[in-house]
């Protein structure tokens, strides 16, 4: 079997891992290029201080971080020194934080342990016991010698036939006919090409410069970082690794001295063209700016007084990348194929991300979910340079920060806006922020419908004493059953809307979902090739189906309606589908997205039919329009495509118009006073109670259908891509939970004190007036009644496995 001509720009920790881990597969015919010396060779890797911390919320990462310390530990002790990582904690508020740490440490299987404060200082003697109040201990964190672990691992890869070339510049990609052909470098004053099938852009922070000469924005903000070190110290054995996070700074041991890395000071970005320009010893490292590291050095000592026995030396600002997310970039160049990239990976992550990205070229997925990290997850207005610095300096700022799972981002903002808007500013909708857009999750508005529900369901107990009545009020509400952390980004007003919705009609402002248009002669065909379920089905009817990739794993589901014999309008999850549509489509079909000029306003409930009937000449009787049906009509003076589809579990339709037409739109439903204005609080409850799967959260790559719950979206009997790797034959699934209290998502679940699985989307559900929290779980716990414990904030919160769904398991409100 022929291999691809592999060039690998950059002989960073990333691109020598790289090499390691395509040669151990047998691609043996990799170049790498390197315009420094080898091995250290003036990039990030070249200065980075090695800590190796695992615990991350995102499981991806975690395990990113998980492989590298596998891997580097058994390069030998001169690449990776497993010392342990400690969290110290100077505020309860970090305390606690260290709690939900800890969990994320249980839910993806990193040993770690919370720590009092006794037990911190035997492992950090010289911490002040005055300040910590306790700590998070992962025995398994540690720290990697950079060069000497690219160095390891370049040398592996050379024995099996890799090449490394130092002295070598990259001055252009090579390009015929969309697909890459080869790089162009500089070299002792002369220039040549190395021919090249794949070319992959491990170049760190000078990443946006090899992008563009591929044609490519890549959204990667370079940002100095400051290190220094203590004076020679009287220190006794080393202890872990130690982070401070309270005061955005770690620390590490060098000898008799000590390290201080500081995320506490002014971001300092640094333009591509600036890169160098005020270096000293290296392209990465510029000149130290005492006056941003004093402040850090004070809160160095509070924590640890024998630093005041020295005073900071050998500073630096080192260079490193940030992106607009803070996840790295990995992926293939949508309009070039054969070029990847494999950027803003820090030493933690190097190995792990080199793993996955050898596992995508070689055979064609990863064992690791990537979506988070894959390089087409922007969209195009978060492709700007003003964007990618904005966000790029809130995550070097926030990169210690307490974060809320649902804080969003505070600038820019707003950027992606509705044309519904304008009214649900009127309705003081409380908005947060996804993908660049403003999505609205309660409505002050409704607070009147808030304190009728309260009175109707104190008038239901009016026969009880005061203290019964009250207490009936809060299972209605779901208030009782949060913390303050589950309270934080919702208001009780989401139990108003909701009730709203399965009482009346409530309008959902659901245009930030991505749409596609798929067209063409072959777009039937090549949409039956793509998907799970049969959509050759005549026009007018809408499917419900799956993406998968190559080894059957969940890539995205989607409802594809069918508008005529070669139009297709998809539903999508978000750039990633529109990007692995194209790229799979073949001559005559094309693949558009509608998302910026269109908009879409979900009517649903059981007064959905009644308040959309006067407005149109569609025939919406319950037989003159199906459900999972579509037609094109008019709402008043609107042209809509209506799709009687329902992510809340009632009656109603999805109606798309033109964005021109929009506010018009919305005016029109609104007119005859019986809707009202309903946000993602309240969706997200309803769709729980109804079990409808968040993809991204309840199921990823690493999901197949069968485990999902999702096997009635799978046609057998038909080709697809992924099929022939399906099994039915499944050890986990994904169950519903009924707690006693509302969680956040991605806690351990136990079962008789033993972490089994994980909780992926949670919420309180205001019909069936219980938490409920959707879990992974071995498929001997999957049974209704089965008893298990989720871990929240260290504290036991009891949970049943309930049949689903949890409401209208019949389905006569949607079928109405």
């Amino acid at each position: 079997m022929s291999r691809p001509r592999l060039v690998i720009v950059g002989a960073g920790i990333v691109g020598c891992a790289l090499a390691d881990e395509l040669t151990e597969r047998g691609w043996t015919d990799v170049t790498v290029l390197e315009q420094g010396p080898l091995f250290a060779a003036g990039g990030s890797s070249s200065h980075a201080p090695g800590l190796v911390f695992q615990t991350n919320p995102s499981k991806t990462m975690t395990e990113f971080a998980a492989y590298t310390v596998r891997k580097y530990t058994e390069l030998g002790e001169h690449c990776f020194r497993q010392v342990g990582g400690l969290e110290v904690a100077t505020t309860p508020e970090r305390r606690h934080d260290l709690h939900r740490k800890h969990g994320w440490a249980e839910s993806w299987g990193v040993e770690a342990r919370l720590l009092d404060t006794a037990e911190c200082l035997e492992l950090w003697p010289s911490l002040d016991p005055g300040k910590v109040l306790g700590g998070f201990h992962v025995p398994g964190d540690g720290l990697a010698a950079a060069v000497a672990c690219g160095q390891t691992q370049a040398e592996r890869a050379m024995e099996r036939g890799a090449r490394f070339l130092p002295g070598h510049t990259v001055v252009g990609v090579e390009q015929r006919g969309g697909r890459v052909t080869g790089v162009a470098v500089a070299s002792g004053g002369e220039y040549r090409t190395i021919p090249a099938d794949v070319v992959v852009c491990a170049a760190g922070f000078w990443g946006p410069s090899i992008g563009k000469m591929a044609g490519l924005s890549v959204p990667l903000l370079p940002l100095a970082h400051q290190y220094a070190k203590s004076g020679p110290l009287k220190l006794g054995e080393e202890g872990p690794i130690l982070r401070h996070q309270d005061r955005d700074l770690y620390f590490r041991r060098h000898g008799d001295r000590i390290g201080i890395g500081s995320y506490a000071h002014r971001p300092m970005p640094v333009t591509q063209d600036e890169i160098g320009s005020r270096s000293t010893t290296m392209p990465s490292v510029q000149a130290f700016t005492e006056e941003d590291f004093d402040p850090a050095w004070r809160d160095a000592v509070e924590l640890l007084p024998v630093l005041a026995e020295s005073k900071y030396e050998d500073g630096i600002n080192g260079i490193f990348s940030f992106t607009p997310d803070g996840f790295p970039l990995i992926g293939e160049a949508p309009h070039l194929d054969g070029f990847w990239l494999a950027e803003a990976v820090w030493v933690t992550h190097s190995a792990g991300v080199a793993r996955a990205l050898a596992e995508v070229l070689v055979d064609g997925h990863s064992r690791i979910d990537l979506h988070e990290c894959e390089l087409n997850r922007f969209e195009q207005v978060q492709l700007s340079p003003a964007f990618v610095e904005e966000r790029g300096r809130q995550n070097f700022v926030e990169v210690y920060d307490i974060i809320h799972p649902l804080q969003p981002m505070e600038s820019p903002r707003p950027l992606r806006t509705s044309p519904f808007h304008p009214r649900q500013r009127e309705l003081g909708a409380f908005f947060l922020e996804g993908a660049g857009w403003e999505r609205p999750h309660w409505f002050e508005a409704n607070v009147p419908l808030l304190e009728d529900l309260v009175r109707r369901r104190r008038e239901e107990y009016a026969e009880v004493p005061e203290e019964s009545r009250s207490a009936a009020v809060e299972p209605v509400l779901g208030a009782a059953q949060r913390d303050e952390w589950a309270s934080r980004y919702w208001s009780p007003i989401a139990a108003a809307e909701s009730y709203a919705t399965r009482e009346s009609v409530a309008l959902y402002d659901m245009t930030p979902l991505k749409r596609l248009e798929v067209s063409g002669p072959g777009a039937a065909a090549f949409l039956q090739r793509m998907t799970t379920n049969n959509v050759d089905k005549k026009p007018g009817s809408v499917t419900y189906t799956l993406l998968l990739d190559v080894k059957g794993g969940i890539r995205s589901d989607l409802t594809v309606a069918r508008l005529d014999e070669d139009t297709f309008q998809v539903g999508a999850n978000g750039n990633l589908d529109l990007d692995w549509l194209s790229g799979h489509a073949p001559g005559g079909v094309r693949v558009r997205d509608l998302t910026p000029g269109t908009c879409c306003v979900g009517v649903w409930g059981p007064r959905a039919r009644e308040l959309v009937q006067g407005l149109t000449d569609m025939d919406l009787s319950h037989k003159g329009f199906r459900y999972f049906g579509c037609k094109s009509g008019y709402v008043g003076q609107v042209p809509v495509l209506a799709l009687r589809v329902s992510y809340v579990g009632e009656l109603g339709w999805e109606l798309y118009t033109t964005a021109d037409m929009g506010l018009k739109l919305w005016d029109t439903l609104w007119a005859p006073g019986l809707a009202v204005a309903a946000g993602r609080a309240a969706f997200n409850s309803l769709r729980l109670e109804k079990g409808y799967r968040l993809w991204g959260v309840d199921m990823t790559t690493e999901h197949n259908p069968y485990e999902a719950g999702l096997a009635f979206a799978v046609k057998d009997d038909k080709d697809f891509v992924g099929r022939d790797a399906l099994t039915k034959d499944v050890s986990r699934k994904l169950v519903p939970l009924l707690c006693t209290e509302v969680v956040l998502g991605k806690e351990p679940v136990k079962h008789a004190g033993r972490t089994v699985g994980h909780v992926t989307s949670a919420a309180y559900g205001h019909t069936v007036q219980r938490p409920i929290a959707y879990a992974w779980l071995p498929i001997d716990l999957t049974e209704p009644g089965t008893h298990v414990d989720i871990s929240y904030f260290g504290r036991r919160v009891p949970a049943v496995v309930a049949a689903e769904p949890l409401y209208d398991p019949g389905m006569e409100k949607i079928r109405r």
